[in-house]
């Protein structure tokens, strides 16, 4: 495969790219998001994306790398996580690094101070550790892609927009609408698992492109054998060989859509 030169999408302006008339060209947003913060995969991800001139988005359990996290073992072991050394790396390499919890407990199972208690030891952590980090303008990815009116009024007075199991605010509807405020959102996704979630990315693709258009956000893991419902990186480099040349698709973290 040939190489690619990689441009970060945070400095195009910089060359007279104006991210606005971009967006305006396009019908179709397609978001991949890549949760709990496997260390290999992440790195490896971030290398496919950049091939293309093209941002991931990878979103991170804020206490993963620590001794004490032992959550979900079976799916993300400790020794395989990273830390915000790595986060801030990719960070300065133009990729998108937001919150997906504290532990990754579902927060709707939880009595609601503890919720609420970790949501925000997760958003100080970030705002302490990981550069530039701005809670008002963060997209916190809930574990499990759980959360109820309660979860989500209390993070929204925190955060840009939060980003939940598609059933829950998309109804009979496939893709979100590209949103006209920027603020107070609540995105709805798509995932599958355990097993490889190759073929369920290429049918949730292929039906997007077909429709109408709107905002299609698929929650996705790690690469390859690491995590729940993970991606193989030869599907994932020819997947977006094959996206970055369909002229009405833009494949956009979820912070460049809400420019």
């Amino acid at each position: 495969m040939i190489r690619r030169s990689f441009l970060k999408l945070s400095s195009l302006a910089s060359i007279g790219i104006n991210l606005n008339l971009l967006k305006n060209s396009c019908s179709h947003f397609l978001t991949l998001s890549f949760d709990d913060g496997f260390k290999k995969s992440s790195y490896k991800t971030a290398e496919i994306f950049e091939n293309y001139g093209l941002k991931a988005s990878i979103n991170i359990i804020a206490s993963g790398h620590l001794k004490s996290f032992n959550r979900d073992p079976k799916w993300m072991p400790s020794k395989l996580l990273g830390d915000f050394y790595d986060w801030n790396n990719l960070k300065s390499r133009g990729h998108e690094i937001m919150p997906h919890s504290w532990e990754h407990l579902n927060l709707t199972k939880i009595p609601i101070a503890k919720a609420k208690y970790n949501i925000d030891k997760c958003l100080d952590y970030f705002s302490n550790n990981l550069d530039d980090f701005s809670e008002s303008n963060s997209i916190f990815n809930y574990p499990y892609n759980s959360s109820n009116s309660e979860i989500d009024d209390y993070l929204l007075k925190k955060v840009r927009a939060v980003r939940v199991r598609g059933g829950l605010v998309l109804k009979n509807k496939f893709s979100n609408k590209i949103p006209l405020k920027k603020t107070n959102l609540r995105l709805g996704t798509w995932g599958y698992g355990p097993n490889l979630c190759d073929d369920f990315i290429e049918k949730s693709v292929n039906q997007f492109l077909n429709s109408k258009g709107g905002w299609l956000i698929l929650t996705l893991h790690g690469i390859d054998n690491e995590g729940w419902g993970p991606i193989s990186s030869n599907y994932l480099d020819k997947l977006l060989s094959r996206l970055i040349k369909v002229k009405y698709l833009s494949v956009s973290t979820i912070s460049d859509v809400l420019v």
